[in-house]
């Protein structure tokens, strides 16, 4: 009786179970990756451009090296998924577009909220939260406050309240 034709057919099936079993496993870390490169594309969405956030900033402050006076500011998306926001002071005749990186905070904020890092008399736009949402919008550290922290100057974190216009 000759057995090798049936050891020879389990080979092969063995070998496809490895096969299929490697491609699974690579096709699942191809939709893991593909996942978690498009969670800040969906973070930008949640910020529709109808969206804007208006604030009063009692003190003057920074954002990406350039000064701004204290008074209301209306921060919005420049448009859909683009990672800009334009804020804007039209009391003052004020306004720039800044980069803003969303991120997902651990529990949503309670309320719209606008974020700086104050150090000393100079403060610095960080952040910008949504109300009842994880997103929080960061703006990349400007040259200026990197000085700062480098030079070890105490710093503490504002939190103003804004509201959706």
């Amino acid at each position: 009786m000759d057995l090798s034709g049936f050891v020879l057919q389990d080979a092969i099936s063995l070998a496809d179970d490895n096969n299929l079993r490697r491609c699974f496993v690579k096709y699942a870390k191809r939709m893991l990756g593909l996942a978690l490169l498009s969670l800040p594309v969906l973070a930008a969405a949640q910020m529709a451009s109808s969206t804007r956030i208006v604030g009063q900033v009692p003190f003057p402050f920074m954002v990406d090296n350039k000064h701004l006076p204290a008074g209301q500011y209306t921060v919005a998306p420049v448009s859909d998924g683009v990672r800009a926001l334009a804020i804007l002071n039209v009391g003052a005749k004020v306004g720039l577009i800044a980069l803003a990186m969303p991120t997902l905070a651990k529990k949503a904020s309670a309320s719209y909220a606008l974020v700086f890092h104050k150090y000393g008399d100079t403060a610095f736009l960080t952040g910008i939260r949504l109300a009842e949402d994880r997103t929080t919008y960061e703006i990349p550290e400007s040259r200026a406050e990197a000085e700062l922290r480098a030079q070890n100057v105490p710093a503490t974190e504002t939190i103003l309240l804004a509201s959706a216009k």
